[in-house]
């Protein structure tokens, strides 16, 4: 009973919020090359201001991770890490089943490496470092190979020490292109939260190493015997991570004070031009660790896919918000039919969402009547009974060959807040143990009693099959990331059909690198890397 007190006390301080940016299509970043402000110009002397976000096509793609002065707004500058030189990294924009080769050259003086999500690549090819190979050294390099299956909206981003490094701005979005477009203007919007002042939240950011929670010399067993090579990973301080702030005790998200769509904020963000008459797609991409609720102003608009998956006879919906939680994209679509000027803008009544909006601007229109209403209520869109109902792979009743509850909660480890999996923090976790071809039902319930948990599995999507007891009634939903608030339990289900070692983790960093990840493990799956104890392999 006093553990469960003292976790509600320290859960009701805690503000969630997080860091990251990312990649607009068609659009010209030319702020992005403005000198930065003088008062972070100290020690910096020789290195790069970012460019201008590049698009990447064709089967070979270099990417090169670098440090680089990036402007948020007309006052602020930060120093970034950066895909290409750029916040957010090169946008890579392919075409559905052709293969393709992607070179990864580390020029931080720390070591990374590339998670594709989303898309279901090989195993080998997934960038989790300890689990499917060894970070990449500073000054070295790795090639990805894999061929995107499935069109839609996806990201790249850090997996090594993520929760740091993805919130210095090491991502970028991933479009894999449809053999057949429906539309006629194309937009990416990555959504992210930035500390004008990173020094202030320093204390909040550091400690960062993965190590003593359930990491004794017997924490690996099970793991290092069915070969998921955990022995090259360092699971330090895995609760300690942000916690200064709050004496050790959870992550203070307060300093993230700038709001940024494509890694600017407010008049920095360009808006999108459309000609009337056009269809539109707007690619939402949330790159952060905060939720945000995104609505579109004087237009009717689909929801068109979710995490890249096309939805069945998606309906018009007008002045609703869409909820995107870390992890989480949404396509939406619209036809310019409306000339003037109109927002695209965060709802909610926190003084920095003012700076995640922009404009949908009509080309030879100067009609700028349109008001920006940020704190008004709007219904929000849920995907539980949207669009035309039709038969979907998995059902609620049928037969599964392994079914899994996983309970998501918060506990105290000493001083230190743990977030847990069945009441165990990685890699204590229990995996969930398939065969090739098994069908696999999963039911998740958060009993943490503030925090959100977007839970996203890896290398694989899953067909929701319920919410708190009621079944999806629309268009079968397929997802890859499952936002889940306090008191939510979802129902998904997979088939067991791309074999490896793949993991099923919290896409709020701060809770997956205290312990919020477990694995989906197949059986007699064998490992093709060596894992090196000195790699500081850190997943997280």
């Amino acid at each position: 009973m006093k553990l469960k007190l003292l976790s509600i006390l320290i859960l009701s301080t805690l503000f969630i919020a997080a860091c990251s940016s990312s990649s607009m299509s068609e659009m010209d970043h030319k702020n992005m090359e403005e000198e930065p402000s003088s008062e972070v110009n100290e020690n910096i002397e020789g290195l790069q201001t970012a460019t201008v976000t590049a698009t990447l096509t064709g089967n070979e793609i270099n990417i090169i991770a670098k440090e680089a002065m990036h402007q948020l707004n007309e006052d602020v500058s930060v120093k970034a890490l950066t895909f290409n030189g750029s916040v957010p990294g090169s946008q890579i924009r392919v075409k559905q089943g052709e293969k393709l080769k992607i070179n990864l050259k580390n020029e931080l003086n720390e070591p990374i490496s590339i998670h594709w999500h989303g898309i279901t690549v090989p195993n080998e090819m997934d960038g989790i470092p300890g689990v499917t190979q060894n970070a990449v050294q500073p000054g070295e390099s790795f090639t990805y190979e894999f061929i995107p299956e499935d069109p839609g909206t996806y990201m790249y981003h850090t997996h090594q020490n993520a929760v740091e490094q993805m919130d210095k701005g090491l991502y970028g979005s991933f479009i894999v292109e449809p053999n057949d477009k429906s539309y006629d203007r194309d937009y990416t919007l990555m959504l992210d939260e930035w500390m004008s002042n990173p020094a202030e939240g320093k204390s909040s950011m550091e400690g960062m190493d993965h190590g003593n929670m359930g990491s004794d010399e017997d924490g690996d067993k099970e793991a290092n015997s069915s070969d998921t090579s955990m022995s090259g990973m360092d699971h330090g301080n895995m609760g300690s991570h942000g916690n200064d702030s709050m004496n050790g005790m959870g992550h203070d998200m307060s300093a993230y004070d700038i709001f940024t769509i494509n890694g600017k904020s407010g008049k920095s963000i360009e808006p999108l031009k459309v000609k009337e008459g056009e269809k539109v797609r707007i690619r939402l991409v949330n790159v952060g660790y905060m939720s945000h609720k995104i609505h579109l102003h004087g237009h009717d608009f689909k929801v068109a896919a979710i995490d890249g998956q096309e939805l069945n006879e998606p309906k018009e919906l007008r002045d609703h918000v869409i909820a995107i939680a870390p992890g989480e994209r949404y396509d939406i679509e619209f036809t310019a039919n409306n000339p003037g000027e109109w927002f695209i803008e965060r709802h909610g009544d926190m003084e920095v969402s003012s700076g995640m909006k922009t404009k949908i601007q009509y080309e030879n229109s100067t009609d700028s009547s349109d008001k920006s209403n940020q704190s008004e209520k709007l219904p929000e869109f849920t995907f539980m009974n949207y669009g035309g109902s039709e038969k979907g792979e998995f059902s609620l009743d049928q037969k599964y060959n392994v079914e899994y509850k996983m309970d998501l909660n918060t506990a105290m480890d000493g001083n230190e807040m743990a977030y847990t999996i069945n009441g165990k923090t990685f890699p204590e976790t229990d995996n969930i143990t398939v065969e090739e071809g098994d069908l696999v039902k999963v039911t998740l319930t958060n009993n943490s009693m503030m925090d959100d948990h977007p839970m996203h599995l890896h290398g694989h999507f899953f067909q929701v099959l319920s919410k708190n007891g009621k079944p999806v009634e629309g268009a079968p939903i397929m997802k890859d990331t499952i936002n889940l608030k306090p008191g939510d339990e979802y129902v998904v289900a997979f088939k067991a059909d791309n074999p490896g070692n793949w993991l099923f983790h919290c896409h709020d960093l701060h809770h997956a690198t205290a312990g919020m990840v477990n694995m989906v493990k197949y059986d007699g799956f064998k490992v093709n890397f060596t894992p090196d104890p000195d790699a500081n392999n850190k997943p997280e």
